[in-house]
């Protein structure tokens, strides 16, 4: 199993960023997905989650209304489109099989950083 993320950087409180994952070594379209971030001194926290078939998925209650998940089971990609950043937001983000709070944490990625400032 093999999850990379992409897309972290810096952005100003505000902005938008849209986080990628691709997965190789598993059959991607028998899992639901789900993305977590660890802030600094933080425990991990999973903030939005997608089922195999991309026909439900569920957002923490932390950034409902600006995070989207989203997956494309013919590319092995699962995507994470965050809107509104803000300060709190600064974490690294790394996807993980499974979904919601059932997120594998053995089969996972590295992360990629997310810094919300000025």
């Amino acid at each position: 199993v093999q999850l990379v993320e992409s897309g972290g950087g810096l952005v100003q409180p505000g902005g938008s960023l849209r986080l990628s994952c691709v997965a190789s070594g598993f059959t991607f379209t028998n899992y639901g997905m789900t993305w977590v971030r660890q802030a600094p001194g933080k425990e991990p926290e999973w903030v939005s989650a997608i089922r195999a078939n991309g026909g439900n998925s569920t957002n923490a209650d932390s950034v409902k209304g600006r995070f989207t998940i989203s997956r494309d089971n013919t590319k092995n990609m699962v995507y994470l489109q965050m809107e509104s950043l803000k300060p709190e937001d600064t974490a690294v983000y790394f996807c993980a099989m499974g979904y919601a709070d059932t997120w594998s944490r053995i089969y996972r990625g590295q992360g990629t950083q997310v810094t919300v400032s000025l």
